[in-house]
């Protein structure tokens, strides 16, 4: 499919799915089209079989999730958080081992997918840039809840900047790194990884 020039791989019945969902909700879905394939790839590239269960919120159609699988993780180690219950259904009929919970992504802070921390890593469609500060601040609260040590949310923007600030951030004692940019995506996006910040030296309680 080209879309102004751009040449986005995605199935045609997707893309009508994802314009006719922006048209009746177009703030909680952000975009008019699903992610490209390039897109995909750029988002998952770091992840793989060894990162054990993943995170995903707003899969959509699956663009991701797809891409999550040829990276080699596991289909009954994808956890879809998804609030739209058309995309819902389409997932569950797609991904049927994936555990798929249709509801907003702010409630994962009230919901312990594990008896610990476990979640190697997170990727994340949602529009941040249309979602309140209240909101954000309480999505990433349950995501990081559910993230074991080492793990990291990756998350695309369609703009020039992190879509998290960085009052944010240093609440909540995250960096971000810039993963990539890629054009083949209409719009063009950038991807960022945002994880803990790293203590400068580990703290003995016994010898202080």
């Amino acid at each position: 499919m080209l879309l102004y020039g751009i040449e986005v791989t995605m199935p045609a019945n997707d893309a009508l799915s994802f314009l006719m969902a922006w048209t009746v909700a177009p703030f909680r879905v952000g975009s008019v089209t699903p992610s490209s394939s390039s897109l995909a790839a750029l988002m998952t590239r770091d992840i793989g079989p060894e990162t054990g269960p993943v995170l995903e919120l707003g899969p959509g159609t699956g663009p991701f999730t797809r891409a999550l699988l040829s990276r080699g993780v596991k289909e009954e180690d994808l956890m879809l958080i998804e609030s739209d219950p058309d995309f819902a259904a389409l997932l569950m009929r797609r991904f049927p081992a994936a555990r798929i919970f249709e509801m907003d992504a702010v409630g994962l802070r009230h919901l312990s997918l594990f008896h610990r921390p476990v979640i190697g890593a997170a990727v994340s469609g949602l529009p941040f840039r249309l979602i309140s500060p209240r909101k954000t601040l309480a999505i990433l609260e349950g995501v990081f809840a559910n993230l074991r040590p080492g793990g990291a949310l990756y998350q695309f923007t369609l703009g020039r900047r992190c879509p998290f600030d960085q009052s944010l951030l240093d609440r909540l004692d995250l960096e971000v790194t810039r993963v990539g940019h890629t054009f083949r995506n209409f719009p063009p996006a950038t991807v960022y990884r945002i994880a803990r910040i790293k203590a400068a030296g580990t703290y003995d309680w016994r010898f202080a």
